[in-house]
């Protein structure tokens, strides 16, 4: 029952965005709201307290969840061993929706994902469990990622790092997109409207994985056996999810488990055998028809390109003289292995000389909001190194490539 002076969840549902799906036993309440709404954490805070509901399921995961409540949670994180993972990538991508969202709290005076927020709050005061049913972002990028071809990986990367460093006010375009409540389609704008794939990635799975983590909810029954699920999501999942809800079949865990399973890669690196066969070959070539004089020239032409241009990347990053060297050293070398970046190898070295404070971590949220705390910081420093090494590499591989093709030719 709904305690004195608060709402009861029918006149909660009258004023907000909703659907109702029964299933197997369970009624699930699909709340839906716009994560910069006041009136939508309002609507969250009293749809918990009307006494309906016997857990409370949000489009959250733990990542998000920790960043929304737990400001120390960067400060935890083991830089290093992010990058030697291969999740650098995946912190950047955290971090730039963090980024995003400060932008938007100073902008219009709401935190993003109040509402979330405050569900996951509220249910636990009042004893309710909950559940984070959104995949986690960084998977949810690395599918994206996986789907699109090599310029439009590159694209994604780009528009990453452009997002990391932009402090310009959002725009209003994805101000409405957050009003019709979808943070991360918001965030990645651009790019959503100009690729199916990334659209369906983020928006469209996210739909199908949401419901099936909803339909997995079984366990948590009240006295008398009736379930009740109130699921916070925002708005523009409503129509999508609760279309899946009511219409997918078979195991809820196994669609969960496809889900979130990578795209299967292709067991030979195609691009860098590529690369490896022309580059070598070239070289072997001009040994042999040019003599020592032609396979030396483009020996030096192809180091100078690749390894000039990692460290100028290297440099603009802010890198220590040592990192420069090892990008410098790494740049002709990576390019033509696999399991190699040279961006990876710089910014190991770069974390390790100089590696992230406590007070790195807890200032980092500040100091991306303005370009020169990028270079000040410490762990947005490494990961400037990361990112500018690898592009004056990538740099690197072409002009070093052309050259080289035009020697020969």
């Amino acid at each position: 029952m709904a305690t004195d002076g608060a709402r009861t969840a029918e006149q909660v549902l009258e004023s907000q965005p909703h659907q109702i799906v029964e299933r197997d036993g369970v009624r699930y309440t699909l709340l839906g709201t716009a994560h910069v709404s006041q009136a939508s954490v309002d609507a969250v805070h009293d749809a918990i307290h009307s006494g309906r509901y016997d857990a409370v399921a949000v489009e959250l995961d733990e990542p998000r969840l920790a960043a929304l409540t737990d400001s120390g949670v960067l400060a935890k994180l083991d830089l290093i061993q992010v990058i030697r993972s291969g999740r650098t990538a995946m912190f950047a991508a955290n971090l730039a929706l963090s980024s995003y969202q400060r932008r938007l709290a100073e902008q219009l005076g709401v935190e993003p994902g109040a509402e979330l927020k405050r569900a996951v709050q509220e249910a636990r005061q009042q004893a309710l469990a909950v559940h984070l049913i959104d995949r986690e972002i960084g998977l949810t990028f690395k599918r994206a990622s996986a789907r699109l071809g090599f310029w439009g990986r590159a694209k994604l990367g780009g528009g990453l790092l452009a997002s990391l460093l932009a402090h310009e006010e959002v725009g209003e375009d994805q101000i409405e997109k957050l009003k019709q409540g979808d943070m991360l389609e918001a965030s990645f704008n651009e790019f959503a409207e100009e690729s199916p794939a990334v659209y369906e990635t983020v928006i469209a799975e996210r739909d199908r994985y949401m419901a099936a983590r909803l339909r997995e909810i079984r366990e948590d029954t009240n006295h008398d056996g009736a379930r009740e699920v109130l699921a916070v999501v925002g708005a523009g999942h409503l129509q999508g999810l609760a279309r899946h809800l009511r219409e997918d079949t078979g195991p809820a865990e196994v669609l969960r488990a496809e889900l979130e399973t990578l795209p299967p890669k292709s067991n030979i690196p195609w691009f860098t055998l590529i690369l490896a066969t022309f580059v070598i070959g070239g070289f072997a070539w001009g040994f042999w028809q040019g003599g020592i004089d032609v396979g030396s020239d483009l020996l030096l032409q192809w180091v100078l390109a690749t390894g000039i241009l990692g460290a100028i990347g290297c440099a603009i990053a802010g890198g220590h003289p040592l990192s420069i060297l090892v990008a410098f050293l790494a740049s002709p070398i990576t390019p033509l292995h696999p399991a190699l970046a040279s961006g990876t190898l710089s910014a190991l070295t770069e974390a390790w000389l100089r590696k992230p404070t406590y007070a790195d971590f807890m200032a980092l949220r500040d100091d991306l909001q303005n370009m020169r705390g990028w270079w000040r910081n410490r762990v947005a420093r490494v990961l400037l190194n990361f990112f500018l090494t690898s592009l004056g590499t990538a740099i690197g591989v072409w002009t070093g490539g052309l050259r080289m093709l035009g020697t020969l030719l």
